[in-house]
């Protein structure tokens, strides 16, 4: 038998993959996309089969599924023609996948059509076209996302109620544990692996702390470029799932996994700098918060409102947005350093000067979320809205709180004409209808509660 050949492209592979490989041969290669939910799609293949520069394809079709895999009719000329689109790999991404028995590598793609334009409906692309805004205005936006999560026992009968999961004690994680070592300590061996995954794919974690459910876990990113911010939370939910796997437990993004607990948020923090990355625009040279800035927030006051669906995408989703929730405020009030806003602005310099949106939750696709968010800002320093008065205490009860459920927060982003300018009305128009088939499908279905309570008392 004649030897495989050398890969060529392997050459350029980080370090990370090279210390992970370990002198092994890449046995496989997994090209992945984002879908609208944010989960991987794609091909794999034989690593001999795999050429960075020949182009992929699959059809467009997959983004027409709701998250139960129903595929949704829309007004689409051809719509079931199923044409190809076309992968094209990112190379900067490519990654280990730790978890497969054998050496394999998986790379994020981006998503063409057949005549070389971009995909307006594919996720990673909407962040870039954001991104690409903030450029042609010389500025860089920077942030920093907070990945909220659940361990939990395995759950194989949707019809039981999602349990925490059994410690190190031999006893079920206990909630209000909100920073405790022991209670991190507790699921030590699945946040071991969690590193290991990590370090293995070049992901870098800030800090792990416990948080306040019964088995929630809380993991911040250092602050970055969006784009590759967005990457890393798209790999990092992939990856807490195998290492939870690993280690006989299940890890769930749920925004509301389970009752009288706790939502999971992905608050994120946002701030702009100059393109070259020498000044935070936010800030005047005497340290004072800058006009931009108080316009970012004016943004996001106005525009947050309509871009909901996209931060809450699920019908669970408002059940983690309460009035009494401080960790997911229900209004889209601002204030300093002050956890029961929608808004909040962080203690910290003037070079760090950032708006942290603590809306989003943990189940939104972490590239959709991050690109309505810049938008909002965008859209605010662009249009140089001014902010309410900002809160001085606690903020419970307001004139204007965030819609209640996903049809009404439907109704507000199919009238958002500013915001689905800038996001793209392709995009738009596809997401939205996404979103009233699972809707409408969720209201199809019978609940427990219904049976439990209805079934002999109505």
């Amino acid at each position: 038998m004649s030897p495989k050949r050398p890969l060529d492209w392997a050459k350029n592979l980080s370090a990370d993959f090279v210390a992970y490989a370990n002198g092994g041969r890449i046995e496989e290669v997994e090209c992945i996309i984002p879908d609208i939910v944010g989960t991987s799609r794609g091909k794999a293949m034989p690593a001999a089969k795999f050429d960075p520069a020949t182009d992929l394809a699959l059809p467009i079709s997959l983004f027409y599924q709701t998250i139960s895999g129903e595929y949704v009719d829309m007004d689409i000329e051809n719509q079931w023609v199923e044409r190809d689109v076309v992968l094209r790999a990112d190379m900067s991404t490519a990654c280990a996948v730790p978890w497969s028995e054998d050496v394999t590598l998986q790379v994020i793609c981006d998503m063409y059509n057949r005549d070389g334009s971009a995909l307006a409906i594919a996720p990673r692309g909407l962040l870039k076209r954001i991104v690409d805004l903030y450029t042609a205005k010389g500025w860089k936006p920077v942030i920093a996302p907070e990945l909220e999560f659940y361990l939990t026992k395995p759950n194989h009968d949707p019809n039981e109620p999602i349990e925490p999961p059994i410690g190190r004690t031999g006893r079920k994680g206990a909630s209000r544990q909100v920073y405790s070592m022991s209670a991190v300590d507790e699921y030590g061996p699945v946040i071991d692996t969690i590193y290991d995954f990590a370090e293995a794919q070049g992901l870098e974690i800030d800090t792990v702390i416990q948080e306040g459910g019964a088995g929630q876990i809380e993991i911040n990113l250092n602050h970055g470029d969006p784009v590759n911010l967005a990457d890393q939370v798209f790999l990092f939910k992939r990856t807490i799932r195998e290492a939870a796997l690993k280690n006989g437990v299940f890890a769930t993004f749920m925004a509301k996994p389970i009752r009288d607990e706790p939502g999971s948020a992905m608050h994120v923090h946002q701030s702009i700098v100059e393109i070259d990355g020498s000044k935070n625009i936010f800030s005047n040279e005497d340290g004072s918060a800058s006009d931009l800035f108080r316009w970012f927030i004016g943004g996001s006051q106005k525009y947050i409102m309509d871009v909901i669906p996209l931060l809450a995408p699920y019908v669970n989703s408002f059940r983690r947005i309460t009035v009494d929730g401080q960790s997911a405020p229900a209004n889209l009030e601002w204030a300093s350093d002050n956890r029961t806003t929608g808004l909040r602005v962080p203690h910290s310099s003037p070079a760090a000067r950032r708006l942290e949106n603590r809306v989003i939750g943990m189940d939104a696709n972490p590239y959709i979320a991050i690109a309505a968010s810049l938008a909002c800002g965008y859209l605010g320093m662009i249009n140089k809205v001014e902010p309410r008065t900002e809160a001085v205490k606690e903020v419970w009860e307001v004139e204007e709180p965030l819609p209640a459920s996903l049809r009404a927060a439907l109704e507000l982003f199919d009238e958002a004409k500013d915001m689905r300018a800038v996001l793209g009305e392709e995009f738009c128009k596809l997401y939205s209808d996404i979103k009233w088939a699972e809707n409408e499908e969720y209201q199809r279905e019978i609940s427990p509660w219904e049976r439990q309570h209805l079934l002999l008392n109505a």
